[in-house]
């Protein structure tokens, strides 16, 4: 059954699991105060009470009812109860089999005055009697108190509310206590690992995003939105404090959620706390996976994504101890090696790692382009301002910035190939941003118009003789021979050592035998085995 979990929940927990109140909790007032009550009829319309005592119904029932006579969670057992609960509607979800995807019911989560949260279930035949809102409270009368799934659990309490046959819910518009907004449970990376595969209780991940599909965390990081939908998932290598880097897969709507939020930031946004992961051994190591019920925030959506960044901000020595470089290790490979790979019909987009001597700057042509501010697109010039190509680009007014656009020769000891240096992988090589060298050039050779065409500068020259360690993408347009061109992600400086964690694109180094296109394939492989190994709920 898919019944997986969502929101993070717990109520009376155990030492071992990190559980965090948002900063919307409020204890109880004991007042006896009288509230509206909405009742959600099973049209999905809405009727106020008037709250009238003599009135002999459900709303009236439940609005009159003082707020300290209402029961808690905590004194939720099994069985038929004919008892009000009183509680915020977190967050509800489909459940389906995972193999028929027949619906099963609604799940929800949900928290009670108290701080406490409780799972809740609609039967599939009663879903849609009620139009339900995440956030708002409810009263509800007559229910079911069901043992909770071991599987999938996503709160702490042995009981689920299971809304009975003659149940009747009611919308409080005004409660007469103050209820929490929300309530998070987390796990440290050992945690995760001690109950990884063990189709256990879902828990909640925060920490900071290291890399975003192979990307590193720059201000100017782009989504590839249609490649997402498509694969149905985005991987992010996630860190925790100065714990182990460790690899998150958002799939589906989870995924969705991520472009979405992720866009919203104006600059690239750097905490993540992702709701009722489950822990898998993938590719022979630790991954977090999403499910139905995961729910996504980023810097300043809630209060543990607050805190979180605000240590971040203070501890940047320590959350960037690990380099990106060195979580995503592709497969070396030399030049005769990677040609190989594409001209595979098998061949993925994948990264690889090539060291190359460079012979020559391409020159003739540009070496730079104008990006637009926001997105690191190209920029074009529109009828009185630059216009940012990326049609998924939010920026109105678009400054231009010059980024590397350079096309290097290289050759090892087997082929020989063309390289095309951009953005971040050009300051890699020469030291200084294209900004500058622009800015420097037009300065010294004022009378020159904006339209001048300003040759290679000598920080490029210079690098010719150098021998590099190349971070290069096998792109669709490699892999479709529309071009031969291969570009360069990152570069590493002279004479760093190899890095030693498998990451993102890449696979255990095989054995000196293996063929190029054997030790290629396995780099490719790691995602195709990850989405094999998912659990169909997610």
């Amino acid at each position: 059954m898919d019944l997986s979990g969502n929101s993070p929940a717990s109520g009376d927990h155990q030492t071992s699991k990190k559980t965090v109140a948002s900063s919307a909790t409020a204890k109880s007032t004991g007042k006896s105060t009288a509230s509206s009550a909405t009742v959600v009829k099973p049209n999905g319309k809405a009727a106020v009470s008037s709250a009238n005592p003599m009135e002999p119904n459900a709303a009236t029932a439940l609005s009159s009812m003082p707020g300290d006579q209402v029961m808690f969670f905590r004194e939720v057992s099994l069985g038929p109860r004919e008892a009000e609960l009183m509680f915020r509607m977190i967050h509800f979800w489909e459940a389906r089999n995972p193999n028929t995807k027949t619906l099963i019911g609604q799940e929800m989560l949900l928290i009670d005055r108290e701080g406490t949260v409780i799972q809740g279930f609609v039967p599939a035949s009663r879903v849609g009697r009620y139009e339900l809102t995440a956030g708002s409270v409810y009263k509800l009368i007559n229910f079911f108190g069901s043992r909770s799934k071991d599987q999938y659990r996503v709160a702490d309490h042995s009981a689920t509310v299971s809304f009975s046959w003659n149940y009747s819910l009611s919308v409080l518009e005004n409660p007469p206590v103050q209820i929490p907004e929300d309530r998070f449970r987390f796990h440290t990376y050992e945690e995760f690992k001690s109950n990884c595969d063990s189709k256990g209780d879902l828990y909640d991940y925060v920490g900071h995003m290291k890399l975003v599909n192979g990307q590193t965390m720059t201000d100017h990081i782009v989504l590839d939105e249609d490649d997402i939908a498509e694969k149905r998932h985005v991987c992010v290598h996630v860190q925790t404090h100065d714990g182990p880097v460790m690899k998150l897969y958002l799939w589906d709507k989870a995924a969705a959620d991520f472009c979405q939020k992720f866009k919203s930031y104006g600059n690239t946004p750097s905490v993540l706390l992702v709701t009722t992961v489950n822990p898998k051994h993938l590719g022979g190591t630790l991954a977090l996976t999403s499910m139905s019920s995961s729910r996504v925030f980023m810097d300043a959506d809630v209060q543990p994504t607050k805190d979180y960044l605000e240590w971040l901000n203070s501890n940047s020595d320590i959350a960037n101890r690990i380099a990106a470089e060195v979580v995503t290790k592709p497969e070396s490979v030399t030049l005769e090696e990677l040609f190989s790979y594409i001209k595979q019909d098998s061949s993925k987009v994948a990264w690889f790692e090539c060291m190359a001597t460079i012979d020559d700057v391409v020159q003739g042509s540009a070496w730079y382009y104008i990006s637009c501010g926001g997105c690191n697109s190209k920029a074009v010039k529109g009828h009185t301002s630059l216009i940012c190509n990326n049609k998924k680009c939010v920026k109105t007014e678009v400054t231009g910035v010059p980024q590397y656009l350079t096309r290097i020769s290289v050759y090892d000891k087997t082929e020989q190939a063309v390289f095309v240096i951009l953005g971040d992988a050009g300051k890699e090589l020469t030291g200084k941003h294209a900004a500058e060298l622009v800015a420097s050039y037009f300065e010294a050779n004022d009378g020159v118009g904006a339209d001048h065409c300003m040759p290679v500068p000598q920080a490029l020259l210079d690098t010719v003789g150098q021998t590099r360690k190349f971070i290069v993408k096998v792109s669709d347009h490699n892999l479709t021979g529309k071009t031969q061109t291969i570009t360069v992600t990152k570069i590493l400086p002279p004479e760093a050592p190899l890095p030693s964690t498998v990451g993102v694109g890449s696979g255990s180094s095989g054995s000196s035998g293996d063929t190029a296109g054997d030790k290629a394939r396995k780099a490719a492989e790691i995602l195709e085995a990850d989405e094999a190994k998912r659990p169909k709920s997610g």
